[in-house]
């Protein structure tokens, strides 16, 4: 990491890029270059000459059309005074001018002065002023190893209040011909991948819903024509905030995309009197130019070491249970003791009670805003219930909704003027309201009951949920986030062991903000193994499966009435924090058997899993660590007569020599139904009780792949064993078709002989 200066030039410098800024003479900051590495020395090959200019562009300086701010690439620009593409900052419908005033280079991050979190770790930081009468605007940009995050602060120097109606963190320049892909969705259905070519109408990827929102996930990415997962140039943009946030592109007459980030200017007012500051929150820059595969690597790289908490930075994470599945609001001490019994003869290592332990809270209509245990489902309360887990070998952990409260509640019929409003008739979704988290009376009654919780019994986890959408914020929106920051802050700061997973109604609030507060977010209320792979592959292209809260649930799934195997579930959730959650008194012998394998066998590769490289296959997921790599291959629906499937692993060194085998996988006898009177001597009810019986005691091997080669030939590609044809049942086949999926173990011979 570099940051230096000359003859009106900076050039930062990371791992793989570097951005070069001028500074002209009418005290414009040119964007000279974002990219691949350059010397600062080539700046002038970067620098634009207008000639002639645009016909009836407007000059700062008459007669030289090199001040025509309309056509220069730019690292922030004004309004009204002749850029008109879209600006970065608006002033209540004033005009902004500011321009260069001078510098400061940093070692490591300036840090923010008010609540909003940032990276954090190893960088070197440029800080530039630029003014107005009345104004100074800071930019900060700060050179981490292989990102570039940026952000920005206003203060008024005048002596009358300035209105701040929108303010960007990041606003570049870059030239060339983009597409740019979102992630949108709902829930039960986040992160579909969508891609549109960016032309000279603006593309907006924008939440107003008070939240980042799984309608938008604040990062997206810009790619140019020819790039693929592993070759071309690709730009990855996010934000560190969990708020409405706003994100365009669009590009100009003369080929330069423009592309902002930072919160969104829907609903938002900021007044700053005389001597006051605004600060926005940091947005986090890439660029690759290996394809979509190397941009993902470095923001998996950089989540890893400078967004997530200090404490849980490659730290394995447990494999947990949560009863929500398969308990919902029915339940008590009893059954809870049970379950963990059964969950830690699976080999599960952390027990999470979910919703339902407080309050009159047996179902969602009442309690929440309330912190009193329900007797009735816990008469010795929760310190004797972790007491017991704890004796049984598992850490407990706990659900919260602590921004939130039910009209049917103690707190609001002490307190409704706690709930947030419009001044309209209170509107409710899921039965609740919102807290005021802008008020210090709703923070301090926050962070009071819930640490009185966290520290009245033996909680090492915590699942803090927010189901509540489409809020009265208005232009509280942002104070409501910064009030939210410092209710997390003032919790886990003071308690790092405790791992916080984020949830709001699944990936609501999947976003780098939530993520310095706790290492991992749950990715949608959505357990189908099916909807998650388009889920989790999607998330990956800017965030790890480190941070992915990823379960084992019962199927048919009640989120799609899909049934899918077991194997299935396991494999894809084996990619993320392995947890499962469905009522285990319900599984068969012979699915307790296999859940004991997958957690063995999670736990085994777990470092893998969760921190090795991923790169996304043709046909399914893969990550390396080291001298293993573990890969698997995912089915939807497949037709008849399938060819032959071809792996193509990734990450291995061409001239070592690997052992490649199967994840062993068995077969259900039931799961094959009447066609059992086909290959027995009698004809057999597929629905009696001799079937039945030989279902919860019968499997069969599926699918056993072994060999040994080299990673030039497994990175060219192994064929893998033929699919179920239609003929009959052959163990050396993958008889599983639909919603079937292999996994598969790659070790360096040289690993195995020391071991």
């Amino acid at each position: 990491m570099m940051i230096e200066y000359n003859n009106q030039v900076f050039g930062l410098h990371g791992e793989g890029f570097s951005c070069l800024l001028r500074v002209n003479d009418y005290g414009l900051l040119e964007m000279l270059h974002f990219g691949a590495p350059v010397s600062t020395g080539d700046a002038e090959a970067f620098v634009c000459r207008p000639g002639l200019g645009w016909g009836a562009s407007v000059l700062l300086k008459d007669g030289d059309t090199e001040s025509c701010p309309d056509v220069l690439p730019l690292a922030f620009s004004g309004s009204g005074r002749g850029d008109y593409r879209e600006s970065p900052l608006c002033l209540g419908g004033v005009s902004t001018d500011f321009r260069f005033h001078s510098y400061e280079i940093l070692d490591g991050i300036a840090s923010m002065e008010g609540r909003l979190p940032q990276a954090k770790g190893n960088a070197q930081t440029l800080k530039i002023k630029m003014i107005q009468p009345g104004a100074e605007l800071t930019l900060y940009f700060s050179v981490f190893s292989e990102v570039l995050t940026r952000r920005t602060v206003l203060k008024n120097t005048g002596e009358m209040p300035v209105q701040i109606t929108k303010i960007m963190s990041s606003m570049m320049d870059l030239p060339g011909n983009f597409a740019m892909t979102t992630f949108d969705g709902g829930w039960i259905a986040e992160m579909r991948k969508h891609t549109v070519k960016v032309t000279q109408n603006r593309v907006v990827n924008e939440s107003t819903t008070g939240f980042s929102s799984y309608r938008h996930n604040p990062g997206f990415l810009l790619s140019e024509p020819d790039a693929t997962e592993k070759s071309g140039r690709v730009y990855g943009f996010n934000l560190i905030y969990s708020g409405n946030h706003y994100g365009s592109a669009q590009q100009s007459l003369q080929g330069f995309t423009r592309v902002l980030q930072g919160i969104s200017p829907d609903n938002f007012l900021k007044e700053l009197q005389p001597g006051e500051s605004f600060e926005s929150p940091e947005a986090v820059m890439a660029f690759s130019d290996g394809g979509f595969a190397h941009l993902s690597l470095k923001m998996h790289r950089f989540v890893n070491t400078c967004i997530v908490p200090e404490y849980w930075q490659f730290k394995e994470r447990p494999v947990l249970f949560n009863n929500w599945e398969g308990c919902m609001f029915d339940f008590d001490h009893n059954r809870l003791i049970n379950l963990a019994k059964d969950a830690k003869e699976l080999g599960c290592e952390l027990f999470v009670l979910d919703d339902g332990w407080f309050g009159a809270r047996n179902d969602d209509k009442a309690g929440l805003g309330d912190y009193t245990v329900n007797k009735k489902k816990l008469p010795y309360g929760l310190f004797e219930l972790a007491k017991k887990i704890n004796a049984l070998g598992m850490d407990f952990g706990l659900w919260f909704e602590p921004e939130a409260v039910n009209p049917d509640s103690d707190l609001y019929r002490a307190h409704p003027d706690w709930a947030l409003t419009d001044g309209f008739i209170p509107i409710t979704g899921r039965n609740q309201l919102h807290l005021d988290l802008t008020k210090p009376e709703v923070r301090d009654y926050i962070v009071e009951n819930v640490c009185g919780i966290l520290d009245g019994a033996p909680i090492t986890y915590v699942k803090w949920d927010m189901n509540r959408h489409s809020i009265a914020l208005g232009a509280k929106a942002h104070d409501y986030i910064l009030g939210l920051y410092e209710v997390l802050n003032r919790i886990f700061t003071p308690r790092p062991h405790i791992l916080l997973e984020s949830c709001s109604s699944g990936g609501n609030r999947f976003d780098l903000g939530m993520l310095c507060y706790g290492p991992q977010v749950w990715c949608s209320d959505d357990t189908d193994p099916i909807e998650r792979l388009t889920i989790q592959e999607n998330l990956s292209y800017l965030y790890p499966q480190s941070t992915f809260g990823a379960h084992v649930s019962a199927a048919p799934h009640a989120q799609t009435l899909r049934d899918t195997p077991l194997c299935t579930r396991g494999n894809v959730s084996f990619f993320g924090c392995l947890g499962y959650e469905l009522d285990l008194k319900h599984l068969l012998k012979l699915e307790r058997e296999q859940i004991a394998e997958q957690i063995a066998f999670y736990k085994k590769y777990r470092a893998a899993f969760q921190f090795g490289t991923f790169d996304r296959l043709e046909n399914g997921w893969q990550v390396t660590k080291e001298k293993i790599a573990l890969a698997a291959v995912f089915r939807k629906l497949l037709p008849a007569a399938p060819g032959y499937e071809t792996l193509r692993l990734q990450n291995l060194a061409q001239e070592k020599q690997y052992r490649f085998s199967t994840f062993a996988q068995k077969l259900r006898i039931g799961q094959f139904g009447s066609l059992i009177k086909h290959v027995v001597p009698v004809n057999l009810d597929p629905n009696g009780m001799i079937l039945r019986t030989a279902d919860r005691l019968i499997t069969m091997p599926d699918g056993n792949q072994r060999l040994t080669a080299s990673g030039a030939a497994l990175m060219a590609g192994v064929r893998l064993l033929p699919l179920f044809r239609g003929t009959g049942y052959d163990q050396n086949q993958r008889t599983l078709s639909d919603f079937g999926s292999d996994l598969y173990i790659i070790e360096e011979e040289e690993t195995l002989e020391n071991t």
